[in-house]
């Protein structure tokens, strides 16, 4: 807490704000953006194993690991490969 007091005056309208921005300056955003780009890039990999690589990037960024998770309980995708299944023949 001393590191976000570090030049505030408790009593100023815009304490709240200096706290708040020394708060920020103390988080290791580099960092952050790093492990959120290999969340991706795994989310990218498990995705594409199941043939849903936009649903496994998109599921990444929102939900990080938790995303992966998602992408490998819903079935696979259909193989582009193979035609579509007419209307009223399954």
């Amino acid at each position: 807490m001393d590191k976000a007091m570090q030049g505030v005056d408790p009593d100023s309208p815009d304490a709240f704000l200096h706290i708040f921005l020394n708060l920020m300056s103390m988080v290791p955003w580099v960092t952050l953006l790093w492990w959120n780009l290999g969340f991706v890039a795994v989310g990218a990999l498990l995705g594409w194993w199941r043939g849903r690589t936009v649903e496994g990037i998109v599921w990444s960024v929102v939900l990080g690991p938790i995303g992966w998770i998602i992408v490998l309980v819903r079935p696979r995708g259909r193989d582009k490969s193979t035609p579509p299944p007419l209307p009223g023949r399954r």
